[in-house]
């Protein structure tokens, strides 16, 4: 009996101390990636320091160039957008890890209704994050109401789980840098969009997704940030209730709420569109300089 629990107990050590070397390992590689978002999280993170802070999803992440933006306002930018963040879920635990070093003096966040709808599964995206777990007990939250709050804190290289092809091949390719503040454009297509299909306004809310959008706009609140949200344009048509339940909650709490898409910017020209969803570079520059004399105004009139 006593040879067994000996035994157990050096499988638990051995268990143990592969984990702990392994996470270890596993952030290293984490923080020297050139993956598709390693660099720009570790910037969020660590050393971000800009005035105004764009944050969203590959859409956001793809249309607002910091610089055009910058020369408008004569102020410092950063394009935070992170691809397949996904929701609002993301966000916030983004926005706390931010927090945690610098206050931006605005922020502006790209919505659409994956911050709101009710999805299978709407934690997916977190699993990016939890590179980071254990660094901030505001983000760690989220994780704890996915399930994940006692696997990652049990286990550091399971945090890298979701991350870690990605984060190897980032030692090897580099896929981005943060040359452009966090703006990474797309390229022309092959084909332009050519087909102007129609979006049906979702229907189903999701409670806790709504709450975490008051949370996230309660936190940049008390550090007094200014907060709007923004749509920036797509090649699809909507309903002019699309954004509604957004634009609801952004009246409730006092917010801007700009939003370029029910409107039909650039549905004239598809030749901006890398596809349906995305502008590429020539039409996410276009589309910044509009945003940025938008904002500007905006700005002005409620100093």
């Amino acid at each position: 009996m006593k040879k067994l629990a000996f035994s157990i107990l050096f499988i638990l050590v051995g268990l143990f101390i592969i984990d702990r070397a392994g996470g270890m390992a596993m952030w290293w590689v984490n923080q020297h990636t050139h993956d598709v978002t390693g660099p720009k999280m570790r910037y969020l993170i660590n050393d971000f320091h800009e005035d105004v802070l764009m944050m969203g999803t590959s859409r956001c992440n793809s249309h607002y160039v910091p610089s055009i933006i910058s020369d408008t306002l004569g102020m410092s930018v950063y394009n935070g957008g992170i691809d397949g963040s996904k929701n609002i879920f993301s966000h916030y635990i983004m926005l706390c890890h931010i927090l945690a070093k610098h206050t931006p003096k605005v922020i502006c966040l790209e919505v659409q209704p994956n911050d709101y709808v009710r999805e299978r599964d709407p934690f997916t995206c977190i699993t990016f994050f939890a590179p980071y777990f254990g660094r901030n007990a505001q983000a760690d939250s989220v994780f704890a109401l996915a399930g994940k709050y006692w696997p990652y804190r049990i286990s550091h290289l399971y945090r890298f789980n979701a991350k870690a092809t990605s984060n190897l091949a980032g030692l090897v390719v580099t896929r981005l840098d943060n040359g452009s503040n966090g703006y990474v454009p797309y390229s022309p297509p092959a084909h332009f969009p050519n087909t102007l299909y129609h979006l049906n306004t979702p229907k189903h809310a999701d409670r806790l997704k709504l709450a975490y959008v008051q949370k996230f706009i309660r936190l940049c609140k008390a550090k007094g940030i200014k907060l709007l949200f923004t749509v920036s344009p797509m090649y699809a048509k909507v309903d002019s209730d699309f954004y509604d339940v957004l634009k609801k909650t952004a009246g409730e709490n006092g917010l801007p709420f700009l939003d370029y898409h029910t409107e039909g910017l650039y549905q004239d020209h598809p030749e901006y569109f890398h596809d349906p969803s995305h502008l590429w570079d020539k039409g996410s520059r276009r589309y910044s300089s509009v945003f940025a004399s938008d904002l500007k105004r905006l700005l002005e009139r409620e100093r």
